[in-house]
Order: structure tokens, then C-alpha cells, then sequence
């Protein structure tokens, strides 16, 4: 049997590469867009560079692909958390297994999987069911098989899932402080996590999530 990183990259064709979006400086700054707040000469300016965190995630995880493809055992978290008012990312499962898909707190603990068991998560898992904190707050009678494309959306108030881009019509509530795009694998399933160049038209008034940094 494979270990985790071998099977990561057993998984990354050819094909895989032709999708790929080098995290360039030059890409950076093309999809950049600049808000002048006009306070203090600060600038917010927000990018599209958002990708798996190699800080925050399970010690037995491997993340490979530029930040973009989750393997091993465990959780991870975005990079940064989602700030805008309506977000959208995907997630292609590349191999089937036990996972999750949602959104947590940092104070999640990402080694202990599956996610959706405290109250620091709010997970999508493999078996189509909505957890959180260790109870089955939805259930979607859904099946995944591999090559599906999960939507998510979250607009502060509400959590969606998207399947193959038909609304899954989940609309989860309740979630509460800052929170991130989270993702965990087990059991062999990996993950591919889109934060851009989407298999799926994004639903009407969502887009992709943005990083804000102040500029001084």
C-alpha cells in the first residue's frame, strides 16, 4: 500500500498540470483589486491567493499541488479566513475514502478526524451527512462517487453545498465567529480544493474568496 505522499502524487497527471495556475507574483498583481479606504494613505488591496495552510492542519496530513490537493489523515484549513460577505470554493474528490468538507474555527483540532465532532467545525461528510458538534444536524440522502465536484457557499448567514453544481439545498445557520474553508481525508480519499478557475459557474452574486492585506 501506498503511503500518503506516494499517493499524492500518483494522482497528479499530466492533465493535472495543464490546470495548474502558477502562484506567481505577476498573477498576483494582474487579479488584484486596490481599495483605497482614504484613511491614513492605508490600502486594502484583496487577492486571489488562497490556498491550503501549511501551519495550521494535521500532523499525518500531506498537502502537495501548490497548496491545492489534500492527502494522508487529518485536517486543513485555508490560509486565511473568509471575509467578504459571499464566497464560493469547490472541492473535486480525486479519490474516495472518508473525508469532509466545511467550514471551523481555529480552534479546530485538525488531527482528530472526522471533523463536525465540537463545536469548532461545521463539516459535509463523505456519507452525505451535516455534523456538527458530534451530531447530524442535515441529512442530504446524497451520494459521491469520485470525480464529483462539491460547491460551497457562505454568505455570513447561510452554508451551501453544491453538488456537480445542482443546489444541494442545505442552507446550514448558526455558524459563528471567523471562520475558514476546512477540508480532512482518511482512509485513503484525496481531495483537490478550487479557490479559483472553478469546474462550476459560481451561484448568482458569489465569487471567489479573496485575502485582504493592509498596505501601508
Amino acid at each position: 500500500m501506498l503511503d500518503p505522499f506516494c499517493q499524492c502524487f500518483s494522482f497528479w497527471s499530466k492533465s493535472d498540470e495543464d490546470i495548474e495556475v502558477p502562484n506567481s507574483i505577476s498573477q498576483i498583481e494582474e487579479s488584484e483589486i486596490s481599495l483605497d479606504l482614504n484613511r491614513a494613505g492605508i490600502h486594502l488591496r484583496k487577492f486571489s491567493n488562497f490556498y491550503l495552510s501549511s501551519i495550521f492542519l494535521g500532523q499525518d496530513v500531506v498537502i502537495v499541488k501548490s497548496g491545492k490537493r489534500l492527502c494522508g489523515t487529518g485536517g486543513a484549513i485555508s490560509n486565511a479566513p473568509i471575509t467578504q460577505n459571499k464566497a464560493y470554493f469547490e472541492v473535486k474528490i480525486r479519490s474516495s475514502g472518508r473525508w469532509g468538507v466545511g467550514l471551523a474555527t481555529k480552534k479546530v483540532d485538525l488531527n482528530k478526524v472526522p471533523l463536525g465532532n465540537d463545536c469548532e467545525s461545521w463539516i459535509l461528510r463523505n456519507d452525505g451527512n451535516f455534523f456538527y458538534n458530534n451530531e447530524i444536524k442535515l441529512k442530504t440522502n446524497k451520494t459521491f462517487d469520485e470525480g464529483d465536484i462539491i460547491g460551497v457557499t457562505y454568505d455570513h448567514e447561510l452554508l451551501n453545498f453544491y453538488l456537480n453544481g445542482d443546489d444541494m439545498e442545505t442552507s446550514i445557520t448558526g455558524i459563528r465567529g471567523t471562520v475558514y474553508p476546512v477540508f480532512y481525508v482518511d482512509d485513503g480519499s484525496i481531495l483537490d480544493v478550487q479557490f479559483d478557475l472553478f469546474y462550476h459557474q459560481p451561484p448568482n452574486g458569489f465569487d471567489r474568496i479573496m485575502l485582504e492585506k493592509s498596505i501601508l
